[in-house]
């Protein structure tokens, strides 16, 4: 089979399978490729909550504990029952959720690992100040695993790698050549700036957004959302990278997108009431 015939194949080959893994994120609608197993991604990240807890230090302040399992609780029954009211499929279905403080005040962090594992570090409770702000950063959060953010990263570094490889193959190890004379993963990097980095950031300012639904269907004040970023920038005294460089859009981006949204998420996502 010569280079030309065989191309056409993979090609035919992965365009097929590329649309029968198409799908749409939660809420926004946004088309999605994902060709990982999420219950895969969810087993593994199970896993390694199970390590995190391990390793590092839990807090034992169990008030602050407790207010960020209340506030999980509210969302958790919140997001599955907009999803049932609005006849469609709850994404949380498969999820085991669980909550953790970590003791840790220099790291202002929290994260939601696939399948609805949770952790908060200290560090971010000079900058949450309320229960709103709390419900601010865990809406974000939870949001990331409700629209399989993960799911999408993983599957899309299949596609690059699988890509890459290709390329270097029918370029008779061109790409090869041009990583040994730079000592660097040239198009690791240009795809990261390019292709990556751009669509995590896609990723965060629509988990800032959905982040923000689930906050006000759970009857936190969404408000709160843009003063716990003002003071996240004040915090980070203007170290941030070039937006370009980030995965992240600036705080400055992400304060103007929250504004913007604040009326219209608090006008058709109002509280839902949980029995």
């Amino acid at each position: 089979m010569n280079r030309r015939k065989f191309l056409n194949y993979v090609g035919c080959g992965c365009c097929g399978f590329v649309m029968n893994a198409c799908s749409t994120a939660p809420i926004t609608d946004r088309k999605q490729l994902k060709i990982i197993p999420e219950a895969k991604l969810n087993a593994q990240a199970a896993q390694i909550y199970e390590k995190v807890k391990e390793k590092e230090k839990l807090s034992k302040d169990t008030k602050t504990l407790d207010q960020i399992k209340n506030i999980g609780s509210k969302m958790e029954s919140a997001i599955s029952l907009y999803f049932e009211k609005s006849n469609l499929q709850d994404p949380t279905r498969n999820f085991s959720w669980e909550y953790i403080l970590i003791e840790n005040d220099k790291l202002r962090n929290a994260w939601c690992m696939p399948g609805g594992k949770i952790a908060v570090y200290t560090g971010i409770l000079d900058v949450t100040k309320n229960k709103n702000g709390l419900a601010a950063v865990m809406g974000h959060e939870i949001a990331h695993a409700v629209a399989k953010h993960s799911v999408e990263r993983a599957s899309r570094s299949v596609l690059l790698n699988t890509g890459s490889q290709l390329i270097d193959i029918f370029t008779g190890g061109k790409l090869s050549q041009v990583n040994r004379v730079t000592g660097m993963n040239t198009v690791g990097l240009l795809s990261q700036i390019g292709i990556m980095n751009p669509f995590t950031r896609k990723q965060e300012t629509e988990a800032d957004y959905l982040g923000m639904i689930f906050s006000s269907l759970s009857g936190y004040d969404i408000r709160e959302t843009k003063e716990l970023w003002k003071r996240m920038k004040k915090a980070n005294k203007g170290n941030e990278p070039p937006q370009f460089m980030s995965t992240h859009p600036s705080s400055t981006n992400r304060i103007k997108n929250l504004k913007e949204w604040e009326n219209s998420v608090i006008l058709d996502y109002p509280p839902i009431s949980i029995s």
